[in-house]
C-alpha cells in the first residue's frame, strides 16, 4: 500500500486501480474536521451578539442603579413604583446570569470541538501513513496525545470509558445524568 497523497480526491463513484478505503476514510475525516471548524467559526457570530447583549445589559442595570440611587427617599416614591424598578433590575440581572451560562457553554463547546478537529486530523495522518497504520505503538501514542489535550475531567472520563470498550450511548447517558445533578455554573 502506498502513502495517501495529501491532495488526492475521492474516486468512490468511479473506482480506479488506485482506489482505497483508507484514502476514502481520510477524506471523510478531513470533511468532518472541516465541518466542525466551519461551524465553530459561524458560531463566533452568535457569541459576538451575546457579548454585545451582555455588555448592554450590564450597562442598563448600572444606569438603573445610578438613576434610582437616593431617588426613592428624596421624592417619596410610592412602593409600587419602587417595586417596578426593583423587578426590572431583577429581570436584567437574570438575563445577565443567562448570558454568563451561555458564555461558559460556548467556551466549553469550542474546547471540545477543537479537540475533535485535532483528533480527527491526527487520526487522518495516522491512517494515511502505511508505516504507522499497522503499528499498535503508533495507535497508543495517538491515544496518549489525544487524551493529554483534554482539559476537562469529563472528556478524560468519556475517553477512558470508550477506549475501555463501554457502549458509547450508555456512557453518554451516565455523563448526562451526572451533569444534570451537578451545579457547574461558575461566575466570572
Amino acid at each position: 500500500m502506498s502513502e495517501i497523497k495529501k491532495n488526492s480526491s475521492s474516486t468512490a463513484n468511479h473506482p480506479d486501480l488506485d482506489w482505497s478505503q483508507v484514502k476514502e476514510t481520510v477524506l471523510m475525516l478531513k470533511l468532518a474536521a472541516a465541518q466542525v471548524e466551519f461551524s465553530l467559526k459561524d458560531g463566533s457570530n452568535s457569541v459576538n451578539t451575546l457579548t454585545d447583549s451582555f455588555t448592554s445589559m450590564a450597562g442598563s442595570i448600572k444606569a438603573i442603579e445610578l438613576g434610582t440611587s437616593g431617588l426613592f427617599e428624596k421624592y417619596n416614591v410610592d412602593e409600587s413604583d419602587q417595586q417596578i424598578v426593583v423587578d426590572n433590575c431583577q429581570q436584567v440581572s437574570s438575563k445577565m446570569q443567562q448570558a454568563i451560562v451561555a458564555f461558559q457553554f460556548y467556551d466549553t463547546l469550542v474546547q471540545r470541538m477543537d479537540h475533535v478537529v485535532n483528533s480527527l486530523s491526527k487520526l487522518g495522518d495516522l491512517v494515511s501513513d502505511p508505516a504507522r497504520l499497522y503499528s499498535p505503538h503508533e495507535w497508543g501514542a495517538l491515544q496518549e496525545v489525544i487524551r493529554s489535550r483534554y482539559t476537562m475531567e469529563k472528556e478524560r472520563v468519556l475517553f477512558d470509558a470508550i477506549l475501555n470498550g463501554e457502549d458509547m450511548m450508555e456512557v453518554l447517558e451516565k455523563m448526562h445524568q451526572v451533569a444534570t445533578t451537578e451545579d457547574e455554573i461558575e461566575l466570572f
